[in-house]
């Protein structure tokens, strides 16, 4: 496994971002996808060099960070990616459980074809992901699937809670995949895709209840 690499993230707004937002945008987004394994040291020089920035907005943005739970920041300044208990991984996964379905139920008032295509689309990327054995691109592509759905829901601030949990399980997520090496894409998606096909609330609701909670079963293994 080649060693992780903090990398600036080039922003899709076209409005220039503040040195803090581009710190805490970019850094959010890789942890979020995986990039940091759990458990991985930073250091505010680190990741200001990383990003081009002064200590003040790497710090900054470690701190609002560590406010959403993605990075761990202990008494003595030391600044981790976290390593959750078995008991945290329920919760979130919990949580997951909870907000995934109720989210795809509000978007599937909305759904239309050019949806469901794009759906199919991210779909595809993320099996190649898998053959690639590309742990990185297999994150990034599975919540995009999910969170094209979820925009339809309209329901910004249940997706915006959805998103701190998403954020952070990213590095166990890395974790798990790396344990597990995939070798095909997870079922779920398709039937989260037929569901939506048919209008069929409950059907999807039980699809994207087990996609959650088959997956981070096996992070408490």
């Amino acid at each position: 496994m080649p060693k992780s690499v903090l990398r600036p993230t080039v922003p899709a707004e076209s409005a220039p971002l503040s040195a803090h937002d581009r710190v805490y945008r970019g850094l959010r987004q890789q942890i979020m996808h995986g990039e940091l394994p759990p458990g991985h040291a930073l250091t505010l020089r680190g990741i200001g060099k990383s990003f081009g920035v002064s200590m003040t907005p790497a710090r900054e943005s470690v701190r609002r960070l560590s406010a959403e739970g993605a990075l761990t920041l202990s008494a003595s300044g030391r600044v981790t990616t976290p390593e959750l208990s078995n008991e945290r991984i329920e919760e979130l996964a919990s949580i997951r459980a909870l907000l995934e379905p109720e989210l795809g139920s509000r978007a599937l008032r909305r759904a239309h074809l050019a949806l469901i295509d794009r759906m199919d689309i991210i779909n595809d990327a993320n099996a190649r992901a898998v053959n690639q054995q590309n742990p990185v691109e297999y994150i990034r592509t599975n919540l995009e699937f999910h969170r094209t759905l979820y925009l339809r829901a309209q329901s910004p601030a249940m997706l915006g809670l959805l998103e701190t949990v998403w954020l952070q399980l990213g590095p166990t997520m890395r974790a798990l995949y790396t344990r597990l090496r995939r070798t095909t894409a997870p079922p779920h998606h398709r039937l989260i895709l037929e569901a939506l096909r048919a209008g069929d609330d409950a059907a999807l609701r039980l699809a994207l209840r087990t996609d959650v909670t088959q997956g981070l079963r096996h992070l408490q293994a």
